[in-house]
C-alpha cells in the first residue's frame, strides 16, 4: 500500500469535483475546492473519519469492497479505479463484460435525477446503485448478496419479491424476466454467470424450466407498469431505460404523466421518502 500516493490522489480526484457534478447544491459559504470530505464519504458511504484518514495516510488498508465504493462516490472511470485498487495493495478487478462500477456517464445523470426515483441495473439485473426515491418505491434493492443479487433468482425463489406488482400482472413480468436472460445468454455465452444463473434457476423454479422452454426473447427499452408501494397503493408509471454505450448496463428512470394520480403520488413519496406514513414518533 503506497499511502502518500494513494491519499494524494485521493485529494486531487476530490477536488476536481464539484457539487453540481455529483447532484449537491454547492451553499452560498462555500469556500473547499471541489467537494468536502464528509459529501465524498457519504457518496461512498462510509464515516467521515475513515475517508479521512484514508486522506491523512492514517489507518488500516482499505478492503477491496471499500475501493469499490469510493471509485463510485469520486465518479472514477475504469482506469481511475484500477489506480486507485493498486495503489491500496490490490489488483485491479477483472473487466468482465458486466463490470459492477457504474459508468461514470449514467452516474452523472443520476446524480441530477433528485425529483424522480432511478437506479442502475446490471444486465444480469443486478441494482448497482439507487436514489433516494429509488429505495423509498421498491426498497434497497443494493444489500443481497450471492444468487439474490440478481433480480430474476428473487423473483422465482422469494415470493415477497413479487409484491411490488400487482397479482393480475405478475404472470407478464415473470416472463419479461425470463426471455430477458434467454437474450443476455445468447450475447454472452462465454460468461459463465448468466450461464450459470440460469442453470441455477432451472433447477430450483419449475416456474422459470417452463418458461424457459417456451424461448421467448426481449430486450426492453421501455416500459409501462403499476408499482404496489406499502403505504402508497398502486403507482401506474412509465419507465424509461437509458443504456450505456455497450449496453452492460441501464438507468432504469421512473416517471408519471403530469397531474396523474401516479404524479401527485410520487410527489407525496418525495415528501416521505422510505419512512413509513403509520409510523408514530419515538419517545
Amino acid at each position: 500500500m503506497n499511502r502518500a500516493e494513494l491519499a494524494h490522489f485521493l485529494r486531487r480526484r476530490r477536488e476536481t469535483l464539484q457539487p453540481g457534478d455529483v447532484g449537491l447544491a454547492a451553499g452560498p459559504r462555500r469556500r473547499t475546492q471541489g467537494l468536502r470530505r464528509e459529501e465524498v464519504a457519504a457518496l461512498s458511504g462510509m464515516s467521515t473519519d475513515y475517508y479521512s484518514r484514508l486522506e491523512q495516510q492514517r489507518g488500516p488498508r482499505p478492503s477491496e469492497p471499500m475501493l469499490a465504493a469510493i471509485a463510485r462516490g469520486l465518479r472514477l472511470n475504469l482506469d481511475e479505479r484500477d489506480h486507485l485498487f493498486h495503489l491500496a495493495g490490490h489488483g485491479a478487478p477483472s473487466r468482465a463484460l458486466r463490470s459492477d462500477h457504474v459508468h461514470p456517464a449514467l452516474l452523472r445523470v443520476l446524480d441530477r435525477l433528485d425529483d424522480t426515483p432511478a437506479q442502475v441495473v446490471s444486465e444480469l439485473g443486478e441494482t448497482l446503485v439507487q436514489n433516494r426515491l429509488a429505495v423509498a418505491l421498491l426498497g434497497n434493492q443494493t444489500e443481497y448478496s450471492g444468487p439474490s443479487r440478481y433480480a430474476a433468482y428473487r423473483w422465482f425463489t422469494d415470493p415477497a419479491e413479487r409484491r411490488v406488482y400487482p397479482e393480475g400482472d405478475r404472470e407478464r413480468q415473470g416472463r419479461i424476466m425470463v426471455a430477458m436472460s434467454r437474450a443476455v445468454l445468447a450475447r454472452h455465452r462465454d460468461d459463465s454467470r448468466v450461464a450459470d444463473l440460469v442453470r441455477l434457476l432451472r433447477t430450483q423454479s419449475p416456474e422459470f424450466a417452463e418458461l424457459w422452454e417456451r424461448h421467448e426473447v426481449v430486450v426492453r427499452t421501455s416500459d409501462h407498469k403499476t408499482i404496489v408501494h406499502p403505504e402508497l397503493g398502486d403507482i401506474e408509471l412509465d419507465c424509461q431505460i437509458l443504456v450505456n454505450e455497450n449496453r452492460f448496463q441501464a438507468l432504469l428512470i421512473f416517471t408519471a404523466v403530469p397531474g396523474s394520480e401516479g404524479y401527485q403520488k410520487l410527489e407525496l413519496l418525495s415528501v416521505i421518502g422510505s419512512q413509513r406514513l403509520d409510523s408514530s414518533p419515538s419517545s
